[in-house]
């Protein structure tokens, strides 16, 4: 009989080996989400804070600042985001491959195009108040949301510089700069907001004008950081014509990017905007608004171990290492299970306590204690697809990540929240249940796709992105069928 015993000893090894790099492609991912997700939430809280601020004004002041806020998100922020998404293929790549120039060049290419989206969004948001009278909203609430993001327009142009500058500093690994300016920013924005609201006579208004001068302050530091830190000779390029020469395939991977982003993100919006045509509307869009601002926050953590995931796997793949992207996307998932079980249980049992963060109304606490869990069932879901999506931006599958959402959200999510809050009679919570089918949907469908994933042909079609400036959409052969 055959002696078996090197092939089981050899066995083992391998085992040993691939659980080894796990654990330190786990390490590594983890020490750079635990920054970013910081990062993350030292932004958002800019949101959240002005909206917890204002909220303690009245129920009037709540409601139409969280309409603007989300309105602002959906029409202008989560553009702005989504487009500079595609900076995390581009950069994460150009860095891996060691084509510094290139990098530095990606991301002023970024911000020319940013500024240039800015111009038709400021038209819009300037007529945001009467557009929101003509769909049927509440013309007192229309009024003081559509002065309010008229107040907001300063902070979009900021956003066009921080959001590339964010991306610039995350791709090479240089989050502890972005991480204390981030949040001495916010440090700075919150006396700021409460001064601006209840000393100077804006009330409402000010925490727009505070939100606009917090993104102003963290630009600028950033960009100073960039200017003059040694840190960044390298990716520091030389302003120059190959920045407009890269509009084309900047916008071949943005606008997929902007579209997988929004489309996720707007379902949730659409529920607090439709919330403003149930019966009382100032108490659903207050309550919705509350449970969206908290899901949104502790989203802030999976969104930073989707960045650090998205960083990995696309320095992996620039770098020709394939089965080192495939680590690290693993690594990134199982970061986020573990997160899922911690939050959502803190919240639940923090579920008659969080709603006081946004409201002293007894009757604004009470409705979001019942939404509580469901809310921590969305938690789940966007932890995962969070996760996900930060790997699939790593890949350059922007437009895979669009059908996805599409479909999860427009086809099944936005159609089963308006039939359960509308049809049904459930209100918000109706509302809240049919998005959360989407949302369920979307993550089966993008596990479906990371169980399929051919890394080596993604670090080939890496390297031919880097050198000879073509983008990939095959993607039947990037994915094993």
């Amino acid at each position: 009989m055959a002696d078996l015993s090197p092939l089981l000893e050899w066995t083992e090894e391998r085992r040993e080996t691939t659980r080894d790099a796990f654990l330190s492609k786990t390490k590594t991912v983890g020490f750079l989400a635990a920054p970013l997700a910081a990062i993350n939430l030292s932004q958002f809280l800019i949101h959240t804070g002005s909206l917890m601020i204002v909220g303690h004004l009245d129920e009037l002041s709540l409601s139409s600042t969280a309409i603007a806020v989300s309105l602002a998100a959906v029409t202008g922020f989560s553009v702005i985001i989504g487009m500079s998404n595609a900076l995390e293929t581009l950069c994460g790549q150009a860095y891996g491959a060691g084509q510094y120039k290139k990098f530095g060049n990606h991301v002023y290419t970024a911000i020319v195009c940013l500024l240039v989206v800015c111009l038709p969004l400021t038209i819009l948001w300037i007529n945001m108040g009467k557009l929101l009278v003509l769909v049927g909203q509440d013309p007192l609430i229309s009024r003081e949301a559509g002065k309010f993001m008229i107040w907001l327009i300063p902070g979009l142009f900021a956003y066009a510089f921080l959001q590339p500058l964010m991306r610039y500093f995350q791709m090479q690994v240089l989050v502890i700069p972005m991480l204390v300016i981030s949040w001495i920013t916010f440090c700075l924005h919150i006396p700021l907001c409460w001064v601006l609201v209840y000393k100077t006579g804006l009330h409402n208004l000010g925490g727009a004008l505070a939100m606009s001068i917090s993104y102003w302050v963290n630009a600028i530091f950033l960009g100073l950081y960039m200017k003059f830190s040694p840190n960044c000779d390298r990716t520091r390029s030389a302003i120059s014509m190959e920045v407009f020469k890269g509009i084309g395939v900047f916008l071949r991977l943005a606008i997929p990017s902007a579209v997988m982003t929004c489309l996720s993100w707007w379902s949730f919006e659409m529920i607090i905007l439709l919330s403003g045509l149930l019966p009382n509307p100032e108490l659903e869009s207050s309550v919705l608004s509350v449970c969206f601002n908290t899901l949104t926050t502790v989203f802030t953590l999976a969104c930073g171990i989707g960045s650090a995931g998205s960083t990995r796997v696309s320095n992996e793949l620039g770098a020709g290492k394939p089965q080192a992207a495939r680590i690290a996307a693993g690594a990134a998932i199982f970061l986020a299970v573990v997160e899922i079980i911690i939050v959502s249980m803190v919240l639940f049992a923090l579920r008659h306590v969080f709603g006081y963060a946004f409201s002293s109304e007894k009757e604004v606490v009470d409705y979001v204690a019942v939404m509580a869990p469901l809310v921590c069932m969305s938690i789940i879901f966007d932890a995962v697809q969070g996760v996900i999506s930060g790997v699939i931006r790593g890949c350059g599958w922007q437009r895979v990540g669009a059908y996805i959402n599409l479909g999860a959200f427009y086809l099944v999510g936005n159609p089963a929240a308006i039939a359960l809050g509308f049809w049904a009679n459930l209100g918000g919570r109706g509302m809240w249940i049919g998005i959360l089918t989407g949302a369920f949907i979307q993550v089966f469908l993008l596990s479906i796709v990371m169980s399929r994933v051919n890394w080596n042909k993604q670090a080939e079609a890496a390297r031919e992105r880097i050198f000879d400036g073509k983008e990939e959409n095959k993607y039947d052969e990037q994915i094993v069928v």
